[in-house]
């Protein structure tokens, strides 16, 4: 049975050590990709995203370095509504405060760009990418480009008549991050089946008794990598327009198990999806509700359709990662205190990463076997 990989097993050999030396780059942007998630969700429950008034894409990497620099950057700042309307009589060392979690989140995205870029053009360059990988890498490094603009879009919403940035834009940003994680984990992963694929132990690994297991859970497994990726994209609107500082009870919401108000806004009826505090954070439960449900029935069947262990394990892994995430979130709001607690909101948003990274690598031990 021959492994389904965008490589080879020629180019693999060509490759040679070449290829774990792509490996190791790859699970390195994981690990930064990752913490560009947690820093970017410190910079929005800190309300820092707007302390930086400008978009300089190389210049932008210096800091404010005397005194006058800062006044000039504070005065920037009052300008915009959040200030005036928010943060009006800010001190510098509060002003301060916001915006080196800004500065961070737009110098580390910088340092994944370049962590990315050169590397790339490296291996390009002495044939050390196998296959078919390259062009998917060439996507996601124009796919991170388009990132650092979509921030930049994101921050221009809340520059002139609003006190926080779009959450359509939000949702879009977080989104292309969380886009850009999986895909960097799917790579990762057909390099490392490629290089295992004429050893005995990924002979074993693939085994499946495919008279007890249809094709279709492979399709189960991937709808829930893409219910994952909606639900990251539901919570994206719940941070951006604060909706989980509301209805802070939990099972029930203000007392309820379908909360009133939920469709106050009746002209479009839709728009209640995206704008109603209530409805967006009621969305954002019963998601979570149906993929837990998803994820268990799916690692039960498994369970009693399979005979590979591994499969079995990683269908169990993303169960318990999602019932994890789901306790996280409950935490989360019964730990509102006026403002979303920071640590929970990270683990949360930390979580999402893991959770997503999780279904793709089930997803992908799965293909993998019943192929």
């Amino acid at each position: 049975m021959a492994i389904s990989t965008w490589t080879d097993d020629r180019s693999i050999e060509r490759s040679g050590s070449h290829v774990r030396a792509v490996q190791i780059w790859l699970w390195a942007m994981i690990g930064l990709v990752f913490s560009m998630i947690v820093v970017g969700g410190a910079t929005r429950l800190t309300d820092s995203g707007l302390s930086i008034t400008e978009w300089l894409p190389i210049l932008g990497v210096i800091p404010p370095l005397t005194e006058s620099d800062w006044q000039t950057a504070l005065e920037k700042y009052r300008q915009i509504p959040e200030y005036q309307q928010v943060n009006r009589g800010m001190s510098m060392a509060e002003f301060q405060f916001i915006y080196w979690w800004e500065w961070g989140h737009r110098f580390l995205g910088r340092m994944i760009g370049l962590a990315f870029a050169v590397p790339l053009v490296v291996f390009l360059i002495r044939g050390a990418i196998p296959g078919r990988l390259k062009p998917w890498l060439i996507a996601l490094f124009f796919l991170g480009g388009l990132q650092g603009g979509v921030g930049w879009y994101m921050v221009q919403s809340g520059l002139v008549d609003r006190v926080d940035v779009s959450q359509y834009r939000l949702a879009l940003h977080l989104s292309i991050a969380f886009l850009i994680f999986g895909l960097l984990i799917w790579c990762v992963l057909q390099l490392e089946g490629a290089r295992q694929s004429m050893s005995a132990a990924a002979r074993d690994y693939r085994r499946i008794d495919l008279r007890t297991l249809p094709r279709w859970v492979t399709t189960i497994a991937f709808g829930l990598v893409v219910f994952v990726f909606a639900q990251v994209a539901l919570g994206a609107f719940v941070a951006g327009t604060k909706a989980g500082l509301t209805n802070t009870d939990w099972p029930l919401m203000g007392g309820e198990w379908v909360p009133s108000g939920m469709w106050s806004a009746s002209s479009p009826w839709w728009v209640n999806a995206f704008e109603n505090l209530t409805t967006i954070q009621f969305n954002h439960r019963v998601t979570a509700y149906a993929l837990l449900a998803l994820a268990i029935w799916h690692a039960a069947s498994l369970y009693r359709r399979s005979d590979n262990q591994a499969v079995i394990t990683s269908a169990i892994f993303l169960a318990l990662a999602l019932i994890g995430q789901a306790a996280i979130g409950v935490a989360t709001l019964w730990s509102v205190n006026g403002a979303i607690p920071i640590g929970w909101g990270l683990a949360h948003q930390g979580g999402g990463a893991i959770v997503l990274g999780i279904a793709v690598w089930h997803w992908h031990r799965l293909r993998v076997a019943v192929r």
